[in-house]
């Protein structure tokens, strides 16, 4: 597995986008088109420069090698990643840093400008090493000639290390020893048109898809091509049966910079020793959550210019979600267990559990307090592991794990109305109901189905491991 500590390389080519907002509630009197009464501006980096920041958003050191010139919106690009903790690797720019200006009007798009743009010159010293020195290179291809120039760079690069390439029509093809490329389904189409073979354009069917992604990988010597399919998620080809990843949940928003959320997510596993198919799992849950907070015109995506924030943690995710419940008067509930195998008496009492109030929290007991109420061996699952189970359930509406035996110290951040246990307890004889007293929250015990628990479930698999070897 590499480490951390060696920096993504991104490559490609910068670009400076700004979104105007406000409100267009009546046409001018000249022509049926729209007044926009403004409301906000907001200036950031696009292209390779978006897919650059959101890389280091987790702290992860990250090098951008980009053309960039001497012109305003260049110096913009500059201080916005820099304040990111973007190293950069700057090529020379013959021109000015293209500009894309959205025009929207209650959230939705109504017309783009784009203007600037230039030459980029030869790669110098601090490109070359950068090249040199990474982990792995995701290529921000926006064919505006940064990967033409470094293509012997990347060439190199791809024959001892991750690349993923990220390919534009007009710009270059990945290079031979690729380790994942990714177009969207439309370039792809128009990528893959004059290949023999090649489904119909007209054709937008899954399996013309992944038609197109065989044809693409074995036209440019990519070990794999995924195509992203927007809310269908990822449909992954390598040289068998495609793989259709979809993401964990729907998405509705602005998808302005999906695609370089995504890539720069998998770039990044893909740094770290993941598989292509572990890589773009990671990436297509991080783009629907991307999305849903807003995609790259989110506000908050770029409102700290101090540096990149950490991601919340599946305990400040809960609390944000209790707290919203309750400001809108709604009933917060909340159980917890160590759900180490999860069988159907768990998922009764969750379910019933959920039909109490207007949202559901699990309180999941570490690992290391799993090993401390169970004994050596437990847990069976690791504590990511039992949170994903669970947050997949529809019923589960937050995880948020706690390293204590009891999760009181937890309960007293999120506060429920409502506190759930299953078995054979009594509400006062719960550890956590003087906890429970502080703020008037009610501890209720639901039962489980008869003779299920992970206790019987690893007796059930222990007996049935000796009787098969007895009988070996």
């Amino acid at each position: 597995m590499t480490s951390r500590h060696t920096p993504l390389v991104v490559v490609g080519d910068a670009l400076l986008d700004r979104d105007i907002d406000g409100e267009a509630t009546r046409l001018t009197p000249d022509a049926p088109a729209p007044v926009v009464d403004i409301a906000a501006e907001q200036s950031r980096p696009g292209g390779a420069g978006l897919a650059a920041a959101l890389a280091a958003a987790d702290g992860r050191e990250v090098v951008l090698v980009t053309p960039l010139g001497r012109d305003a919106a260049s110096g913009t690009v500059r201080d916005a990643l820099a304040a990111r903790g973007v190293r950069l690797a700057e090529l020379p720019l013959h021109g000015s840093l293209p500009v894309k200006t959205r025009v929207r009007a209650a959230g939705r798009p109504l017309v783009r400008f784009d203007h600037g743009g230039g030459t980029p010159g030869g790669p110098g010293d601090a490109a070359r090493r950068a090249i040199d020195g990474a982990a792995a290179v995701l290529v921000a291809d926006y064919g505006r000639g940064a990967a033409t120039v470094l293509r012997p760079l990347l060439a190199a690069a791809a024959r001892r290390i991750p690349v993923l390439w990220d390919p534009h029509p007009r710009g270059d093809a990945p290079v031979p020893g690729t380790r994942l490329a990714t177009p969207n389904a439309a370039e792809a189409r128009a990528l893959a048109a004059a290949l023999p073979d090649s489904p119909s354009p007209d054709d937008t069917s899954l399996r013309a898809d992944a038609a197109r992604a065989a044809l693409l990988a074995g036209h440019w010597q990519a070990a794999a091509v995924a195509l992203t399919l927007g809310e269908r998620g990822v449909l992954l080809t390598r040289g068998g049966s495609p793989m259709l990843l979809p993401p964990p949940q729907a998405a509705t928003g602005d998808p302005c910079g999906a695609g370089d959320c995504l890539s720069a997510v998998a770039a990044g596993a893909l740094a770290d020793g993941a598989l292509p198919e572990e890589a773009l799992q990671q990436a297509v849950a991080a783009a629907a959550a991307f999305v849903a907070a807003g995609g790259a015109g989110s506000t908050a995506l770029w409102r700290d210019p101090a540096g990149p924030a950490a991601p919340p943690s599946p305990s400040a995710d809960a609390a944000a979600l209790a707290a919203a419940v309750r400001a809108r008067g709604g009933t917060v509930v909340a159980t917890g267990g160590c759900f180490d195998l999860l069988h159907i008496g768990h998922v009764g009492l969750l379910e019933s559990a959920r039909r109490i109030g207007d949202c559901l929290i699990v309180c999941l007991n570490s690992d290391d307090s799993v090993r401390r109420l169970k004994g050596p061996g437990r847990p069976l699952n690791p504590a990511a592991d039992r949170a994903g189970v669970l947050a997949g359930l529809g019923c589960v509406d937050a995880v948020a794990v706690f390293d204590e035996d009891t999760p009181e110290a937890l309960l007293r951040t999120l506060r429920p109305h409502v506190w759930v246990k299953g078995g054979d307890y009594t509400p006062d004889d719960l550890p956590e109901a003087a906890a429970l007293a502080a703020w008037d929250g009610q501890a209720v015990v639901l039962p489980y189905l008869d003779g299920r628990s992970t206790t019987a479930l690893t007796h059930r698999a222990a007996l049935t491991h000796r009787t098969t070897r007895a009988h070996r």
